[in-house]
């Protein structure tokens, strides 16, 4: 049984990138890449407190990632993985997710760096980054072990 949900934007992500090309893979990696969430000002008393955390998850839709593709090869490899042993947009529900270091607060607008997130994003969620809860020892990095980093999407995308 398949069920529908709404699920409501609640803000803009705001960043250097205009096209995929532009974008880095994981924010880590462009640590100078800087940007801001724009939270529509119905939600920000729900920002209450949130500058005491340094890091920030964000979840948003991928509203440009084009057509779903079970399998594909990865921005990190050249071999075809289902889309739910990767990160890639292009999945039944297009729901990105990204961590972003908080810089700094102004009332509804969030200057945050790290980030990977194609400008005018719709925003749909916030979490504070937790390392006692999001942090995993003994992890395993699955196909991604022995690849090396690209800072860029490869152009197939």
């Amino acid at each position: 049984m398949t069920k529908k949900f709404d699920i409501k934007q609640i803000g803009i992500i705001h960043s250097p990138y205009k096209t995929k090309d532009e974008c880095p893979i994981q924010g880590y990696m462009t640590p100078e890449g800087e940007g801001f969430i724009e939270l529509f000002p119905e939600y920000e008393e729900g920002l209450e407190t949130i500058e005491t955390f340094s890091h920030l998850i964000l979840f948003y839709i991928f509203d440009r990632a084009g057509a779903v593709e079970l399998s594909r090869p990865p921005f990190l490899d050249d071999t075809p993985h289902g889309v739910f042993a990767s990160r890639h947009p292009c999945r039944p529900n297009g729901i990105g997710i990204s961590i972003v270091k908080l810089e700094k607060r102004d009332k509804n607008i969030l200057e945050v760096s790290e980030i990977d997130v194609l400008d005018k994003t719709p925003l749909i969620d916030i979490k504070p980054y937790v390392p006692k809860f999001d942090f995993r020892d003994n992890v395993s990095n699955g196909w991604l072990e022995d690849k090396k980093e690209r800072s860029k999407p490869t152009g197939r995308e």
